[in-house]
């Protein structure tokens, strides 16, 4: 039981951050625009980036799926990997390097304690 209560804990919390994280990728209010414009990426890219969380969000929440669930894992430890990159190469303030390592640790709980309803059928983790 405690296994099965850590896990929905740790997918509601990375359900809430990349719901939150997809939200204001397409909402692109100015003031983070403005923040992620000296990154170098184009405007569209947040766009894009936003409806893959949100996706990834349905999918990690939704019953069954459990390919597209592993594809969904894939994606967030990707940018969650990429976002404290590229936060350290800039020599950004260590805050911002450690929360997406720190998302990423939360979500790889939450990837090693799904049920095996959650998990492509096999002889693996």
């Amino acid at each position: 039981m405690a296994v099965k209560v850590a896990y929905w804990i740790t997918t509601a919390l990375i359900a809430l951050a990349y719901s939150a994280g997809g939200f204001f990728d397409i909402k692109q209010p100015e003031e983070m625009m403005q923040q992620m414009a000296s990154f170098g990426y184009p405007s569209y890219f947040f766009t894009m980036l936003g409806i893959w969380k949100l996706g990834a969000v349905v999918t990690l929440l939704a019953p069954g799926l459990p390919r597209l669930k592993e594809w969904a894992y894939a994606g967030i430890l990707i940018n969650l990997i990429g976002a404290s990159v590229a936060h350290a190469v800039r020599h950004d303030p260590i805050g911002n390097i450690i929360t997406p390592l720190v998302l990423l640790a939360i979500m790889l709980t939450s990837w090693a304690l799904r049920p095996a309803s959650r998990k492509l059928p096999g002889p693996w983790l």
